[in-house]
């Protein structure tokens, strides 16, 4: 597949604000192995190669074990993820597929109940942020592995 259009080099203002948004979260309330797995499950609902790609290998960087990288994809029928992770993942899932009349009270709860209201809104954010990165990759066919050199993602070993 070949990229469509290098949207970074054709808007690199808006580019840069929102690399600016995103990269100000990854010191926030949320610890960067969550927020990777995070990451990594709305870009699989996305179908986001790039991302998936990325975000995989971010992880592995961390030291996070490649069989729970596997499991992400299957959180809800896994035994790897703690109670913490299982309620970010059910809220990443919820504010990424959006249903008719919003997220569940359920899901807002047993967010509610492992995060403190800033944790909540930065772990919010962290999902609106992917979801725009995914739409612009998706949209113009970002090519996985392509910028692994200039992210440092090439230390993952996973080429």
């Amino acid at each position: 597949m070949t990229q469509r259009l290098n949207y970074a080099a054709a808007s690199p203002e808006a580019f840069k604000l929102f690399l600016a948004f995103s990269t100000a979260l990854k010191s926030g309330a949320i610890e960067l192995p969550l927020l990777f797995l995070v990451e990594l499950r709305v870009s699989q609902i996305n179908g986001c190669a790039f991302c998936v790609d990325m975000h995989s290998k971010q992880a592995t960087i961390l030291g996070e074990r490649p069989l729970r990288l596997h499991h992400v994809a299957v959180w809800r029928e896994s035994p790897l993820f703690s109670p913490r992770e299982r309620a970010a993942l059910a809220w990443a899932e919820a504010l990424t597929t959006l249903p008719p009349h919003g997220v569940p009270d359920d899901v807002y709860e047993h967010a509610r109940s492992e995060f403190s209201e800033k944790e909540l809104a930065n772990l919010t954010f962290i999902v609106m942020a992917i979801n725009g990165w995914n739409r612009a990759s998706v949209a113009f066919r970002s090519v996985p592995g392509s910028q692994d050199k200039a992210f440092g993602l090439d230390k993952a070993n996973l080429a």
